[in-house]
């Protein structure tokens, strides 16, 4: 999964990269609300995690701007604004969830996957495809109920394939998530991580569509 992290406190920006990314997730962390509008605009996003006091631009109206040109990305806003009339506006403006700092890591993870879960109309942090199985809760890969042990970034291309699969997923798209805007990424890198995931989970089970993408089946 992808996640865009709008947070400009490089405290709480810098703890949140580093649980988010035990998760297995792809994080892009930005601190002004001008970029992070300029980002989203690009899509690419399983999720965006917005704080609202952004120097460049509000969250509010970021999130005004996203729901107006009719982008479904799942919002959880996070801030300290504490009203009840700020919980309403956030809400009724497009937000999909709403958690106060100071926060216990833990729930944002949970509430996370939750978001996620419902935007893929998943009940559960399980992607079951036949004898291979993403567990997204334990972080685990099982085959034929064997865990495999994958390496991070191998493991955030399957769930990425995984949660779209029997849709054609372009390769620039998934360099945007194994790298997000690192300009340094090898132009075979998607092809290197491809072919070792195959080696593992079988060749079947990931298809190249030559010059559009990959998908799983």
């Amino acid at each position: 999964m992808r996640i865009l992290l709008v947070e400009d406190d490089p405290i709480v920006g810098d703890a949140l990269v580093t649980s988010l990314g035990r998760e297995r997730a792809s994080v892009d962390w930005l601190r002004d609300g001008l970029a992070a509008e300029a980002a989203l605009a690009g899509g690419g996003f399983d999720l965006c995690v917005l704080d609202l006091g952004l120097p460049g631009r509000d969250g509010l109206d970021i999130l005004d701007s996203l729901r107006a040109r009719g982008d479904a990305t799942p919002v959880l806003i996070l801030t300290a604004r504490d009203g009840v009339s700020d919980r309403i506006r956030g809400l009724d403006a497009g937000a999909d969830d709403y958690l106060l700092k100071p926060f216990d890591t833990g729930e944002l993870l949970a509430r996370c996957r939750a978001l996620l879960r419902r935007a893929q109309g998943r009940g559960e942090d399980r992607l079951q495809m036949g004898a291979l199985c993403v567990d997204l809760g334990a972080n685990s890969v099982t085959l034929f109920g064997r865990p495999l042990h994958l390496p991070q970034k191998e493991f955030r291309l399957l769930l990425y394939l995984a949660e779209r699969r029997g849709r054609v997923v372009p390769k620039g798209q998934l360099e945007q998530m194994l790298y997000g805007w690192d300009e340094g990424a090898e132009s075979n890198t998607v092809e290197v991580y491809v072919s070792a995931l195959r080696r593992k989970i079988g060749a079947d089970r990931i298809r190249t569509l030559r010059g559009v993408g990959y998908m799983m089946p």
